[in-house]
């Protein structure tokens, strides 16, 4: 199965307010200029150093998004062509990330991360700390920032019912955080679901999924 014939097989049975980013880590340059010449122009990563490196070489329409974990002191190797950072799970990444793109002159879009899953491995902000942030003065002050959404991700078990419940929890959050009105926030992004549930997460509400495996093949971690 081809790269191309996978993308066109997922973006098909994906309504069209949902969007599709190619987690495209650990994945060689030629498999991501693959899913370019398909049309596709968002891309997923997990570390900074290997999205900067392929920013480099890769056209200069696409979006990159950060979605793995990210440590404060590595924003400002990603801070002059990030389009969205789906991880920020505190205000001192936040804030980091604020002060990287004002050296730029840029607005940068993040995800506020939810710890919705039961699992003790995942990051993420409780619903209540989220909801303080916002309506904190010191948030108020990051002017380089727009928080367009939130970001979860559900525990990794066979049970779907748990997944479910894990994904409606977001979407909840979502909508009690989008009551709270700030200049630098615009609620319109869900990002949760992946290869294995990003169906179940577009009818519980998603309108962004992560989709590496089903549409690079499987990673080698070596």
């Amino acid at each position: 199965m081809s790269i191309t014939k996978n993308l066109q097989n997922i973006k098909s049975k994906l309504p069209e307010y949902v969007t599709l980013v190619a987690v495209s880590k650990t994945k060689p340059v030629a498999d991501l200029q693959e899913a370019y010449n398909t049309g596709q122009r968002i891309f997923g990563e997990n570390k900074i150093q290997e999205m900067a490196e392929k920013f480099q070489v890769l056209p200069k329409d696409i979006s990159w998004h950060m979605i793995g974990h990210v440590q404060s002191n590595k924003v400002k190797y990603m801070a002059e062509f990030v389009d969205l950072i789906h991880g920020c799970d505190s205000f001192k990444l936040l804030k980091e990330i604020n002060k990287q793109a004002k050296k730029h002159d840029r607005v940068i879009n993040c995800l506020l991360q939810l710890k919705i899953a039961k699992e003790d491995t995942k990051f993420g902000m409780s619903p209540d700390d989220a909801s303080t942030l916002l309506q904190s003065e010191e948030f108020a002050d990051l002017k380089n920032i727009n928080v367009t959404g939130v970001m979860g991700m559900a525990t990794f078990t066979d049970n779907q019912n748990q997944v479910k419940e894990e994904f409606n929890t977001l979407k909840s959050i979502f909508d009690e955080l989008n009551l709270i009105k700030t200049n630098n926030s615009t609620f319109q992004t869900i990002s949760m679901g992946m290869s294995g549930d990003y169906k179940l997460a577009v009818e519980c509400g998603s309108t962004m999924v992560r989709v590496g495996s089903s549409i690079f093949g499987s990673r080698n971690y070596n």
